[in-house]
């Protein structure tokens, strides 16, 4: 039987890849963007290409009444909703002493607070139903802290937490609940480092390379297969928190 995600963040980077890579595996995907329409309707039209299902919908997750429009829709649509992939996020590059309220509210709202709606308004359902798995995707800063991201990394390490404990609450209704923390993805997200940063970071990396996006789509899809599985922060990083 097919089975329904939905990825949030999905027109470019992780979350498109995991969109793609989960359509070429049997899933029913539904895109989740906010500003990228023209990325997510691509990616639309080459998971249809290749003659699978998907649909798209904007939402802003950091909003509960959206990510609740969101979940509602995929149910409605296909009339299920067996894995949520919380992969929506924003980065910050600021020094403490720098960075106001707003930036501060932005990116918890998003990364931490995204990923608490999307898991409120989809595991009613999911426990109902005895099965699903919601995969978050954090960062390995969220595990070790990165200076001048220390509200980015916060927000990760609060994404962590809350995996443990949602997989504590819900693990026994048959809902496996895990998240992956990726290392230095060559991703947009990663574009304000320059060369020798990249090149510093691969230095130290025991795989010694860059992480692509299809790396992390492969783990989503492993991690949505196994249901003895739960509750685990899973570092894709080459090694680099090693």
């Amino acid at each position: 039987m097919q089975k329904t995600a939905i990825v949030t963040g999905a027109s470019r980077g992780i979350g498109a890849a995991t969109a793609l890579h989960l359509s070429r595996n049997g899933y029913r995907v539904v895109i989740n963007y906010l500003k990228s329409a023209d990325r997510a309707k691509a990616l639309l039209a080459q998971i249809k290409g290749e003659g699978n299902e998907a649909s798209i919908f904007k939402a802003d997750v950091s909003k509960s009444d959206e990510a609740n429009a969101l979940v509602n829709f995929a149910i409605d649509y296909y009339g299920a909703l067996d894995l949520v992939v919380n992969n929506a996020g924003v980065s910050l590059f600021s020094l403490v002493t720098e960075t106001d309220d707003e930036q501060y509210e932005k990116v918890f709202g998003v990364n931490t607070k995204g990923v608490f709606n999307m898991c409120r308004s989809s595991v009613s359902f999911m426990i109902n139903r005895k099965r699903g798995a919601i995969i978050n995707i954090g960062s390995m800063w969220g595990r070790v802290g990165a200076s001048c991201e220390a509200v980015y990394s916060a927000s990760k390490a609060a994404v962590e937490g809350f995996t443990k404990a949602l997989a504590k609450e819900i693990s026994p209704s048959g809902i496996t609940v895990n998240c992956i923390a990726p290392g230095l993805i060559d991703t947009e997200m990663n574009s304000n480092l320059t060369k020798e940063d990249i090149e510093a970071i691969v230095e130290v990396t025991p795989a010694g390379k860059m992480g692509t996006p299809e790396d992390i789509a492969r783990l989503v899809l492993f991690l949505a297969r196994e249901d003895y599985i739960t509750g685990q922060i899973i570092s894709c990083d080459g090694g680099l928190t090693i």
